[in-house]
């Protein structure tokens, strides 16, 4: 089930008005609190490649994701050590840490309502404290972590599924969830036409100039032991 409507809505037009989810009993069935119809749903983004907006908005390619990067944020890359390719490209704002990931997802929807029931199930058995809640897509994950605050949202799309995750100090808790989801309504997935089994991570690839900076600073370590010979 896609949330995507065909009419566009302007963020003035009352979209969203900010509120955070309405958290409740973290051991219940979360079923009844979120299943909303999808004209309960906001028509902006995340948006798939085939409605991306003309709007002018600067945002970070990442092959897969086009990416909104707030002012006065850094943007930081998880290498694979192993392999050399991408684990994953976060988003360093004053409120956490965000990350935007995006998998194959079936045409049906509904990916991210397994996901997140699993991902709540893990996060419990490591000891983590687990709430769930709404938000303006539906079901939104919190969890408290040690000292750490997350908040886990996830966005059914066409044939893919948008999971976002901000992690940052309890102290800035209650502002996270909206830095979350102004980079996530920004978001613009490319998921191609190549058949891929669900749940795929959909690939990422830098823009070159952090390409390059990343390789930059990858040949004097792998200089430094033949040198040493």
């Amino acid at each position: 089930m896609g949330i995507f409507g065909r009419r566009k809505r302007n963020l003035a037009d009352g979209g969203h008005d900010g509120a955070g989810p309405q958290v409740h009993d973290p051991e219940g069935d979360p079923a009844s609190e979120v299943d909303a119809d999808a004209g309960d749903r906001p028509a902006e983004g995340p948006y798939d490649i085939s409605e991306a907006p003309d709007d002018g908005v600067p945002r970070m390619d990442l092959g897969s994701l086009r990416v909104p990067v707030p002012n006065g944020s850094q943007v930081q890359v998880e290498m694979d050590q192993s392999s050399g390719t991408v684990r994953a490209v976060h988003v360093v704002t004053a409120q956490g840490q965000v990350t935007v990931t995006a998998y194959a997802a079936p045409r049906s929807g509904g990916l991210w309502s397994e996901v997140s029931g699993e991902l709540a199930e893990q996060l419990r058995s490591d000891g983590a404290r687990v709430a769930l809640g709404r938000g303006e897509w539906g079901l939104e994950l919190s969890a408290i972590v040690g000292e750490v605050a997350l908040r886990f949202i996830g966005v059914d799309g066409p044939r893919w599924m948008l999971r976002g995750v901000i992690a940052g100090p309890q102290s800035e808790a209650s502002r996270a969830p909206d830095v979350l989801r102004a980079i996530m309504r920004g978001t613009i997935v490319d998921r191609g036409q190549a058949p891929m089994p669900v749940r795929t991570p959909l690939q990422i690839t830098l823009p070159e100039a952090i390409a390059s900076h990343i390789k930059s600073r990858q040949a004097p370590a792998q200089q430094g032991p033949s040198q040493g010979r």
